[in-house]
């Protein structure tokens, strides 16, 4: 089924475009599109417009001539192996080549795209260069390409186009979750104008606001490999509660940092570093502390729900402007226990936060569902790739990025 290899300078016109000399003006203007790798991030992958492009004289200068619609373009510099067609004709940089396969008797382009995609693991091994990553025109070209039967690489990129979308279409459904319930947070906010300060709204507990141990109460040296953990940014970054990396402190040495603890429903919210980014400790979380990069809350639940604080600290435009005021000036950028405390949060009756708690957790369940089908489909390319491009199961979540 893979076929034998050939190399791909046998199979195609491989050229790079160049840059005419930017002192030039009349290099310039109405034109050809000349594209540059910016131009290739493009949701459909099809680049039909150019943030510039060149004159004939321009073109000239670079001894170039267009591309054809139907080219497909690599990227060579920095982001190295991103690609996307030609949907005009159009003139490139030196940094993206063109790729036009001479006889599509002997090679079906979009089988050509997804082989190339399949690739990139090799693409990111190979690649040099000390201030950027690039591979070399020659590089390209001496490629073999596994060359099954015209009618075997139709099916194939077929069925792997097929995947691609349905993996878009997972991955759009993700995204909506969170647009629509950004907008039913914005409109009970804008219903309900009550606001009170974040401080008002913490449970009357000790330490209800806290931020992690800071200098020597808590040094890298005393990190375990088994314990108690300690959450950092990476568990928050997301909006999410994630396990990211893990560390641990002993048992003796959480007993000196109880009052750091996180306890379920308690609210995240990074300070240092991603600032703002917030997330709510989940019902099973394990007994463990957080960082200095965190400011944990534990809240008030007659007052103010968790999820809805959440809702609020992550969309609410009021909030932000105000965050973004007061952490103006500061000698390193980062926000404070003061800053957060200070923030004026929405606060409409407790029975509606209840109601969009509700509608979060259905929704958080259609979004569980669509992420594990878009792994389900990751795998299903994975298992494609394998089988019939010869590629790495690890490599398709990398080789299809761009899609």
């Amino acid at each position: 089924m893979k076929g034998e290899k050939v190399r791909l300078d046998q199979l195609c016109e491989i050229r790079s475009g160049g840059t005419p000399s930017r002192d030039r003006s009349e290099f310039y203007g109405e034109g050809i599109p000349w594209a540059k790798i910016d131009d290739l991030n493009v949701a459909d992958g099809i680049v039909v417009s150019t943030k510039e492009s060149l004159t004939p004289k321009g073109l000239s200068a670079i001894r170039g001539r267009p591309f054809p619609e139907g080219t497909l373009l690599f990227a060579m510099y920095g982001s190295v192996g991103k690609m996307a067609w030609a949907g005009t004709d159009l003139a490139t940089n030196q940094a993206i080549l063109g790729i036009n396969v001479l006889d599509e008797s002997l090679l079906d382009r979009r089988y050509l795209r997804h082989w190339m995609a399949s690739k990139q693991i090799e693409f990111d091994r190979d690649a040099n260069g000390i201030t950027q990553k690039n591979l070399s025109a020659g590089y390209v070209r001496s490629l073999e390409i596994s060359l099954p039967p015209l009618h075997d690489q139709i099916r194939i990129a077929t069925l792997l186009d097929k995947a691609l979308m349905l993996r878009r279409k997972r991955r759009e459904a993700i995204r909506l979750a969170d647009d629509f319930l950004c907008a039913a947070y914005l409109e009970i906010s804008a219903r309900h104008t009550e606001r009170v300060t974040v401080e008002s709204v913490l449970a009357d507990v000790p330490n209800a606001a806290r931020t992690g141990p800071f200098g020597s109460q808590l040094l890298v040296s005393e990190f375990t490999d088994s314990g108690i953990p300690v959450l950092g940014i990476d568990n928050v970054v997301g909006n999410t509660f994630t396990w990211g990396f893990r560390r641990f402190i002993s048992q003796e040495k959480y007993e000196q940092l109880e009052r750091y603890s996180v306890r379920p429903g308690d609210v995240m919210i990074t300070i240092m570093g991603t600032t703002g980014r917030v997330a709510v400790a989940p019902d099973d979380i394990p007994l463990c502390i957080s960082t200095k990069h965190l400011c944990t809350m534990s809240l008030n639940r007659q007052q103010m729900c968790s999820d809805y604080l959440w809702a609020c600290l992550r969309w609410d435009p009021e909030v932000r402007m105000q965050s973004q005021r007061e952490s103006k000036g500061a000698i390193m950028e980062g926000w404070n226990m003061g800053i957060v405390k200070s923030l004026m949060v929405s606060k409409p009756p407790i029975e509606v936060q209840q109601r969009y708690v509700s509608l979060l957790n259905r929704t958080n369940q259609i979004v569980c569902n669509a992420r594990k089908a878009a792994d389900d489909t990751d795998a299903l390319i994975s298992c494609i790739e394998s089988k019939y491009l010869g590629s790495s199961a690890a490599t398709s979540v990398n080789g299809h990025q761009s899609e």
